[in-house]
């Protein structure tokens, strides 16, 4: 027998999908730029002020989806240090890494947004007054937006550095 859905449904599922692919997308073009600096382009800050390394840029990127999805969504109180985020440092392979894990740890991460919605409103660390209140699909695409937004920074970054 077919499984029936709702409209609603199909529109969750569709707003999961395409969640899924941009960050996809975004996160695979940060690790393309990190690859191409090397580690250390990758920790230079340029010389602007208030600039942030390429390799910081990525590893907020990374806990942005570890705090939203992991935390908030799946509710497993994944540890962050925001500031330390803006400073950190480290070899690409080892951000990269990363970048890789989060990557596949995010589509189960948004099937617990479809099946249960936010299990954890109480994670500290955000930034965002919006949590008391947030849906699934607001912190679905809020992590859209932010990666969006980073991987223009990153790629103004790494023009900046290369003097492109």
């Amino acid at each position: 027998m077919p499984v029936v859905t709702s409209r609603q449904d199909d529109v969750e599922r569709r707003v999961a999908d395409a969640t899924l692919a941009i960050t996809g997308q975004s996160l695979s073009s940060m690790s393309d730029i990190l690859k191409g600096l090397g580690d250390e382009l990758a920790n230079t800050r340029p010389e602007l002020p208030g600039a942030n390394s390429p390799y910081a840029i990525v590893f907020h990127c990374v806990a942005v989806i570890e705090h939203w999805g992991g935390s908030v969504i799946a509710g497993l109180r994944i540890p962050r240090d925001r500031a330390a985020e803006f400073t950190a440092e480290g070899r690409v392979d080892d951000l990269i890494t990363r970048v890789d894990d989060v990557s596949a740890r995010l589509p189960e991460w948004v099937d617990v947004a479809l099946r249960e919605g936010i299990r954890d409103r109480t994670v500290m660390g955000s930034t965002r007054p919006e949590l008391a209140t947030a849906t699934p699909e607001w912190v679905l695409t809020h992590l859209v937006r932010e990666l969006a937004q980073h991987l223009g920074q990153l790629e103004l970054t790494r023009d900046v550095l290369l003097r492109v």
